[in-house]
């Protein structure tokens, strides 16, 4: 194929493009804000005036012959509609698909956002030469795919993969994006800072404490700060208990791992992998590898562009 394809990664607050040769390489990119409270038909107006300025930029006789997005889920990929996703407010039962393709006038294809990533860590990253793998990805909230032999596994109502929602402490309170003991209130940004604001409270009352996210409470934890140290720890635990069900269930042995967590560095994936034999057992154990994401933000375009590849 000689044409090249649009990446796009529609997030709560940012989307990013990317223009993707026919090799794969990322050529050009854009980064807009979403503005989430406009709608969706103003993201549409502005994705399209960005492809057509990437498109500019492309070698005679080269075209854009197709679109692959990504969101946030839940994403009914078959018809292209963003059904309800909690961190784009107001956008429910968004033909999304429709919207762009009518206004670009190429096939488009949408997905969920982790997935779109875990094929372009499969295809491009981490994953290539594997035939199967699970990328499990915490950020805003804790997400998963399933890939088995090459293929997406995407359960009988679409919902495979909700790993965050996995209970590992049945006595935890509940949150309002979560089931009560949820993997994704010790693992996602926001539950990050909140357990390290309660350590530093917790050991000086009186200190200031500014706003942070769950990048930067990795970050400190990848400089020593022992708070930090202790949050990312706890989350490292959580992580590998998760995986060693998911182990137990599905018989995968790599689990790759992206998102602003592994901004600490090998603290958070050697605990995992420390913790992981405890919830186990040791024969299926002895075989999982767990390693972090190599193409960190471009692994959803690469995803998308082999998405709209299949499309076009």
């Amino acid at each position: 194929m000689t044409d090249y394809v649009v990446g796009i990664d529609l997030g709560a607050t940012k989307i990013a493009l990317g223009l993707i040769d026919p090799s794969d390489h990322i050529t050009a990119r854009d980064r807009l804000p979403t503005h989430t409270e406009a709608g969706p038909a103003q993201a549409v107006e502005r994705i399209a005036a960005s492809i057509e300025h990437l498109a500019a930029s492309l070698p005679p006789a080269r075209r854009v012959s197709a679109v692959g997005v990504c969101t946030p889920g839940p994403v009914d990929h078959q018809i292209g509609v963003i059904i309800d996703p909690p961190n784009l407010t107001g956008w429910r039962n968004v033909p999304f698909q429709q919207m762009l393709a009518q206004r670009l006038g190429v096939p488009v294809v949408l997905e969920h956002d982790a997935k779109a990533a875990a094929l372009g860590e499969f295809h491009f990253g981490v994953g290539r030469g594997t035939r199967s793998m699970v990328y499990v990805v915490a950020g805003t909230g804790v997400g998963a795919a399933i890939i088995i032999d090459g293929q997406l596994y995407r359960g009988v109502h679409n919902f495979a993969g909700e790993v965050g929602q996995m209970t590992v402490d049945r006595h935890a309170p509940a949150y309002d994006t979560s089931v009560p003991g949820a993997v994704q209130e010790y693992i996602r940004g926001p539950a990050l800072v909140r357990e390290y604001t309660r350590l530093v409270t917790q050991n000086n009352p009186a200190a200031p404490v500014a706003e942070l996210t769950g990048e930067d409470v990795a970050i400190a934890a990848a400089a020593g700060d022992s708070l930090a140290v202790a949050v990312l720890e706890q989350a490292g635990q959580v992580l590998g208990t998760a995986i060693g069900s998911m182990a137990l269930i599905l018989d995968i042995d790599f689990y790759v791992i992206g998102g602003s967590v592994i901004k600490s560095g090998d603290l958070l994936l050697n605990t995992a992998r420390q913790t992981l034999p405890r919830f186990c057992l040791p024969s299926v154990a002895a075989h999982v590898r767990i390693e972090p994401a190599a193409l960190g933000d471009d692994s959803p375009l690469l995803g998308c562009a082999y998405l709209a590849r299949t499309a076009s």
